[in-house]
């Protein structure tokens, strides 16, 4: 007998042997076993699909619905007029142009790259040739020439206007745009973010129409999502846009395959509607609402938050307020500024110092470190300096001829919550100190028109919107004293002057670091203002929501930067296709 035939009779006669003895079960016995051999079964396949998962790892999945409030109605959703938050949501996700942000990086986007000339004049652009809108036309150096076109026309009063006065615009050929500036301009490249029109849609429309147009409120674009659809209610007021993930999108396409923001008319309505659970995420959030809303945590909900590059100070008029003329009061009155204090009591956290005149953590800057004085140091550096208290204790100081001064200003501000509160704390320490200052607020038109731009203030409590392109130029230089410009402290200093110049003529990154850290500190010394803080950028959003990353917001819309890495879906998958 050969060896196989063997091995094949014997297992034979041992299934026998086994279904022979499973014969002999009774019946029960014979459930019993049936339920030991299924569970054995399903034992070992669980412990397979565990072995297995020890070789998966959790992936973004595509799909999932994302719902965000906005408050206020779109009426713009156009690059060239857009003006509220609204109006720049939207359009961030619908539009794209030649650059795009990732955190404070500018990469090409609808552009392969570009070149500079070596004077920093000249900036050539090469399209990308697979990039269309989203009724299916090319985008072309056409289309960008177009909205540039329509930027710089005086008829159509676009708010991006100023960005490109300056600047030609040619056609170089279908898939290459070259602009030419007058002069040097470093901080040029962000202006290139802006998003690009179809001029195939928009040429035939007049520039009288062009506000009225319905592409404004239906807009197509060549971004990531295109509009789905637009709920309005009976008055034909929109109240929601569903826009749903771009499947021709010719970049990497977004996780999360729809986004519907719903319309409110008011903040109120939007708090009550994402503490309800009827929206996922709200931007923009106030610092005490959104203290009120971290608060909760068995909501399905976390608070986010970034520094926005918003500079909120203390400016001095030295001209109409002549005692701050003299550096070693407004060195004393810097000393006892509570910044700390500010920061807790009025934006309940959500804000950073500052003691410089740049965003937090930008080159890293003085304004990452925080120290301040006491006021028995703040009282010395006067004392020391002639300034003497009076029965009331108010500091005096004698002059020739019986003549006297005293150390007494007005704060102007802002008639808003957060800035009165702020005001007044920066009232109460310097009282403390021997000052004499109360707070005067205005609305805001009232304070721009009657108050800033005549500069007619003794101390100005003001927030200075620092640009993605950290451009300080209408701050400090001393071109800007005067409106429309907007260095308020009306500061003059040759150094500054020329730091600001170079920082806008030089593509070095190297050296425009180094021209930041010797601005930050030829300002500080010079004391011109009280730098005082930050605020947080906050951002509502559901707890499954992942890969978000707030890098640098400066407009609510930058929070979109890396939509494409959101997801709310996830799978698994072998580690080695992840790779």
């Amino acid at each position: 007998m050969s060896d196989e035939t063997y091995q094949n009779e014997l297992h034979f006669k041992s299934s026998s042997n086994i279904l022979g003895i499973i014969k002999k079960f009774s019946a029960t016995e014979k459930v019993v076993f049936g339920a030991l051999v299924i569970l054995a079964g399903i034992t070992a396949i669980a412990m397979a699909l565990r072995a297995s998962d020890n070789f998966k790892v959790e992936v973004p999945a595509y799909g999932g619905t994302l719902k965000e409030g906005l408050v206020g109605l779109p009426r713009t959703i156009n690059p060239v007029l857009a003006i509220t938050d609204a109006d720049r949501d939207i359009g961030a996700l619908v539009y794209s142009g030649l650059m795009k942000y990732d955190g404070q990086k500018l990469l090409p986007d609808l552009a392969t790259g570009y070149t500079v000339s070596t004077d920093g004049l000249t900036y050539d652009f090469r399209m990308r040739g697979d990039a269309h809108f989203q009724d299916g036309t090319p985008v072309t150096a056409d289309d960008v020439e177009f909205t540039i076109q329509k930027i710089q026309d005086v008829t159509l009063k676009s708010p991006r206007r100023a960005d490109w006065q300056n600047v030609s615009v040619k056609k170089i050929s279908p898939n290459e745009i070259q602009f030419i500036l007058k002069q040097p301009y470093s901080p040029f490249l962000a202006n290139t973010v802006i998003g690009i029109l179809p001029k195939h849609i928009w040429s035939s429309i007049s520039d009288e129409q062009f506000i009225f147009s319905q592409y404004n409120v239906d807009p197509i674009g060549s971004g990531p999502y295109k509009v789905d659809s637009i709920g309005k209610d009976g008055s034909g007021i929109p109240t929601e846009y569903k826009l749903s993930s771009w499947d021709d999108y010719y970049s990497r396409k977004p996780y999360i395959s729809t986004i519907i923001f719903s319309l409110f008319a008011d903040s109120d309505k939007a708090f009550a509607a994402i503490d309800q659970g009827s929206i996922d995420s709200l931007a923009a959030v106030p610092s005490d609402e959104a203290a009120k809303l971290a608060s909760d945590e068995a909501q399905a909900y976390i608070v986010l938050s970034s520094p926005l590059p918003l500079i909120f100070s203390a400016f001095f008029n030295q001209n109409q307020a002549k005692v701050l003329a003299d550096k070693n009061v407004r060195t004393a009155l810097g000393m006892v500024v509570d910044r700390s204090l500010i920061i807790q009591n009025v934006l309940l956290g959500y804000g950073s110092p500052l003691t410089g005149p740049l965003p937090p953590g930008m080159f890293s800057s003085s304004s990452d470190t925080v120290a301040t004085g006491t006021i028995g140091t703040a009282k010395a550096l006067l004392e020391n300096n002639g300034w003497k208290q009076d029965a009331t204790g108010v500091y005096v100081r004698k002059a020739a001829k019986n003549a006297s001064t005293t150390l007494a200003f007005s704060i102007y501000t802002a008639d808003s919550d957060d800035l009165r509160k702020t005001a007044q704390i920066l009232a109460n320490a310097w009282n403390a100190l021997g000052a004499k200052v109360d707070v005067k607020t205005f609305s805001s038109s009232d304070l721009y028109q009657n108050v800033i731009r005549p500069r007619k203030y003794d101390v100005l409590l003001f927030g200075q919107q620092i640009g993605r392109d950290r451009d300080l130029y209408a701050f400090w230089h001393s071109s800007q004293m005067n409106a429309p410009g907007l260095n308020v402290a009306m500061y003059a200093n040759a150094k500054v002057d020329k730091v600001l110049e170079d920082i806008r003529s030089t593509n070095d990154d190297g050296k425009r670091t180094a021209d930041y850290a010797a601005l930050d500190q030829l300002i500080t010394a010079d004391d011109p203002a009280i730098f005082l803080y930050a605020p947080d950028f906050t951002y509502v959003v559901p707890k499954d929501l992942k890969g978000i990353v707030l890098n640098t917001v400066t407009v609510p819309s930058d929070r979109f930067d890396n939509i494409a890495d959101w997801y709310l879906n996830t799978e698994k998958v072998w580690k080695i296709f992840t790779k």
